[in-house]
């Protein structure tokens, strides 16, 4: 088996990079909402892609099914982290939902879920621990700790 080096990409996931027995640069991208990224890296420009291949939840799974991979059940369907009884999560923030435009003191987050919102990925940019007066918008990224049942309510709160 190749030497696979492991980067986390904050904000986006995690990337997996080997050199396959043709000498390529092969990488795999997982992104927090469970999408991956098939990248074979240009042999002129390490830094450029040659190839991508996006790859949806399904389309991942069924492709380790076609390659002989063992098929590994996920028990949650965000990315989670569980450190004795602690769990790390990203939540998505979609248009329309009722958090939109309200602040984290607003929603009363901590009270109601007993999760903690501890950053928040705003495209590139990363606010690590937002005041009480942080308003949400569309397509931020939360980054919530607490109980997995504490982020599973918080995961519901903000979905409505």
């Amino acid at each position: 088996m190749s030497n696979v080096n492991e980067t986390r990409l904050p904000g986006v996931g995690v990337r997996h990079e080997y050199i396959n027995e043709a000498g390529q640069s092969v990488g795999v991208i997982t992104h927090h909402d469970g999408r991956r990224e098939v990248v074979v890296y240009d042999s002129a420009d390490p830094d450029a892609c040659a190839s991508l291949l996006t790859l949806t939840r399904a389309d991942s799974q069924t492709l380790a099914e076609l390659l002989g991979a063992s098929h590994v059940t996920e028990t949650v369907a965000a990315v989670q982290h569980q450190i004795d009884g602690l769990a790390i999560e990203w939540i998505h923030v979609t248009p329309g939902t009722a958090v939109v435009g309200q602040s984290i003191r607003d929603g009363e987050y901590r009270t109601r879920t007993g999760a903690s919102i501890v950053a928040v990925m705003r495209g590139d940019t990363s606010v690590p621990a937002p005041d009480p007066e942080f308003v949400f918008d569309e397509g931020d990224v939360v980054v919530a700790v607490g109980t997995a049942e504490g982020l599973a309510a918080l995961r519901s709160f903000m979905a409505s």
